[in-house]
């Protein structure tokens, strides 16, 4: 009996000591919440903390209008139905999501687009372009982008955006009552003019400095290595420059500028405690990778040859001795104009 003790406490100390040097790794994520007032800097406070700006528009209904564009979108945009890259994706932004201050679900999307784009509508629906895929060189560096969409989800920027559109209209009101302040009235309502569904595509330089701060703090909290947001960053700008028209119009509003990525920096020098180890990426993700390319050459030696059967305009060519360019009883542009000749 005695022996089985001894066995019995050997093998809990061996699996006590066994799970200690792992569970010390992940220590810089596992302490408690603060007590402070201000919780948007304690990292330790995700999950357990209010984000979200206040909003005129119920969550519920927020969820409603983004089921609403979002079929839309589905329907008329091409989005890649490859399972695997799919499920690959929408794993990566759950992860994020459980480690976000987001209150409502999640869905991700992937685009066939060349553009290196990413956009979030109201409601929780986040879609990513091939190009972004593209452009990505690891999993850490696609999970920056999804933890920056997945802020503006937590934050609920765009109901909070409505909620101050809808508050200036109603303040503009009195100006429509008065005749002598319609045009002025008409200038604003035109500078305010959101198109649908562009108004849910843009946000102010506010709502995005605030995305990048919540960004990094859930890709530290779900273990990725915040520095693959600001080389993304770099892969952003070097495109731009370098293929006009590569990156979304959408997408560059707001473009990587010099202060965001300083305070970037600074907020993963600061704020964001240091781990032992990341995950910057794995083979899962170059599988993916090399996946997305064999489908779209796939599809665009299919759209080649559906070019190729279509008819094509062939121009006549001139006869011997004719100018290039010009056609039997054409002009070469060398006659003399025409003279009018009146009758004594």
């Amino acid at each position: 009996m005695k022996r089985l003790n001894c066995l019995t406490l050997t093998l809990v100390a061996v699996l006590v000591w066994g799970v200690v040097p792992v569970l010390a790794k992940d220590t810089a994520a596992v302490r408690p919440c603060s007590d402070a007032k201000n919780k948007m800097d304690d990292v330790y406070c995700i999950g357990q903390r209010r984000v979200a700006h206040h909003s005129i528009i119920s969550e519920r209904k927020e969820v409603a209008i983004g089921t609403k564009y979002a079929q839309q979108i589905n329907r008329s945009a091409k989005l890649v139905k490859d399972p695997v890259i799919s499920e690959y994706v929408n794993r990566v932004e759950q992860n994020i999501a459980q480690n976000s201050d987001a209150k409502i679900p999640i869905t991700v999307r992937v685009i066939d687009s060349p553009e290196i784009n990413a956009f979030t509508l109201p409601g929780g629906f986040i879609y990513v372009n091939t190009g972004l895929l593209h452009a990505a060189s690891s999993e850490a560096q696609l999970a920056g982008v999804l933890a920056h969409e997945t802020a503006h989800v937590a934050c609920r920027h765009w109901a909070s955006d409505a909620t101050k559109r809808t508050l200036l209209q109603y303040a503009m009101i009195p100006l429509i009552l008065t005749p002598m302040s319609y045009p002025v009235y008409i200038g604003l309502s035109e500078a305010m003019n959101f198109g649908i569904p562009m108004a849910f595509l843009k946000f102010s330089r506010e709502d995005e400095a605030q995305a990048d701060f919540l960004g990094l703090q859930y890709m530290w909290k779900a273990g990725y290595d915040p520095n693959a947001y600001l080389s993304m960053f770099a892969k952003i700008i070097q495109e731009g420059r370098s293929t006009p028209g590569s990156v979304a119009g959408v997408f560059m509003d707001h473009p990587p500028t010099k202060d965001r990525i300083i305070n970037a920096e600074k907020e993963i020098k600061t704020i964001l405690p240091k781990r032992s180890e990341y995950l910057v990426s794995n083979s899962e993700f170059q599988n993916v990778h090399d996946r997305l390319n064999t489908l779209l050459g796939r599809m665009k030696k299919i759209q080649a040859k559906a070019n190729s059967n279509k008819p094509t305009l062939i121009k006549r060519e001139p006869k011997t001795g004719q100018p290039a360019g010009t056609q039997s009883g054409q002009s070469t542009g060398n006659d003399k104009p025409p003279v009018l000749k009146r009758r004594n």
